[in-house]
């Protein structure tokens, strides 16, 4: 295996390796240890406040002198309407009917406390921390934005779940392209209106190679030597890795999901909207149960804020049915060795396949 290439030149690695960013799951410990494993950590700041997107970048930087990127959710914000607030109201009370016959207390936050974040505060913290590899999920950047990215001389890698979402990228200036296969855990990166692409990853990494001139890194069922071999064949010059770390020291998980996700079976992963609003593979529970096919789902990110307290309360008391636990349909045995021992492994793997 030749890991040398375009990506390892671009980010400074060993490994053309990246550990996904996957918020609520990735920390700054979490992105250190891909780090000293030659692989490129990823620091998932989502839609995180821009004050907190410099703590946590900050402090990643205290971990590890090596390169790293950093993740941002780049989707546009619904209009505030009064069908929405409207609809907001109704999902709260039946969300709190939920909670409580489950006797979880959970103090719902009304329509006018919510708070939602322009992505455009994120770029100039990214900027004013000199941040020099970006991506980003949930849509496209602006043309202003992906402007004063290159002036700072930022690599930007865009996600997508479909040749046309991979063309767009391109056709706007955004350095690499992200393929993400219908396979892969957490939530899609789909941006083009209309239903999600339901594309499987050797489909569609494929076809996209064959469309766009851009280097190509792959996300969805990575676990192994044969997976990451099998995209390196089909076109990918980067290989990201996801559920595969969900089990690690760092990974922000608590130990009773990371059993769960062990004793979980792959006919336990389904995708949903009933966290977010936003399709999201992982494993169903009594709260997926409820929600999915209900009318009591908002847009993103309106769910995603209203059901974040019953979500923290639930994993306070350790219950399973109302914590969202996002996984992909490639099932493995969920190591709990730390990050840069796991890619390590993987690459030693990978290295003897064959051989």
């Amino acid at each position: 295996m030749k890991w040398n290439n375009n990506l390892t030149r671009i980010f400074d690695i060993e490994y053309p390796i990246v550990q996904a960013p996957m918020f609520g799951v990735t920390t700054p410990e979490m992105v250190a240890a891909a780090a000293r494993a030659g692989a490129l950590g990823s620091l998932s700041l989502g839609d995180l406040p821009a004050e907190k997107c410099l703590e946590l970048i900050r402090t990643t930087k205290r971990l590890s002198d090596k390169p790293f990127a950093v993740n941002i959710f780049v989707n546009p914000l619904p209009e505030d309407t009064e069908e929405l607030r409207l609809q907001y109201l109704e999902t709260k009370e039946f969300l709190k009917t939920i909670s409580d016959k489950n006797q979880i207390e959970v103090d719902y936050p009304d329509y006018e406390d919510i708070k939602l974040t322009d992505y455009h505060d994120q770029v100039n913290a990214i900027i004013a921390e000199n941040c020099k590899i970006v991506s980003f999920t949930f849509g496209v950047l602006d043309p202003a934005s992906i402007a004063l990215f290159k002036s700072n001389g930022t690599v930007l890698i865009g996600t997508a779940t479909s040749i046309e979402e991979a063309l767009v990228l391109e056709k706007t200036g955004i350095d690499i392209v992200c393929v993400q296969g219908y396979e892969a855990g957490g939530h899609r990166g789909s941006f083009i209106e209309g239903k999600i692409p339901e594309i499987g990853g050797i489909s569609l990494l494929s076809q996209v190679y064959d469309h766009v001139n851009v280097p190509l890194i792959y996300a969805g069922g990575i676990y192994d030597a044969k997976t990451l071999l099998a995209a390196q064949l089909l076109g990918a010059q980067g290989f990201q890795v996801g559920s595969l770390l969900l089990g690690s020291v760092e990974s922000a998980l608590q130990e009773f999901e990371k059993r769960i996700l062990n004793n979980a079976s792959e006919k336990d992963i389904v995708l949903t909207k009933s966290f977010s609003g936003r399709y999201a593979r992982g494993l169903q529970n009594t709260f997926t149960n409820t929600l999915d096919n209900s009318r009591y789902i908002l847009p993103y990110p309106y769910q995603n804020k209203i059901t974040g307290p019953l979500r923290a309360t639930a994993k306070i008391q350790q219950n399973p049915d109302f914590v969202s636990i996002w996984a992909g349909q490639s099932k493995s045995s969920y190591s709990t060795a730390s990050t840069t021992d796991i890619i390590l492994n993987l690459v030693e793997k990978t290295e003897n396949y064959n051989r």
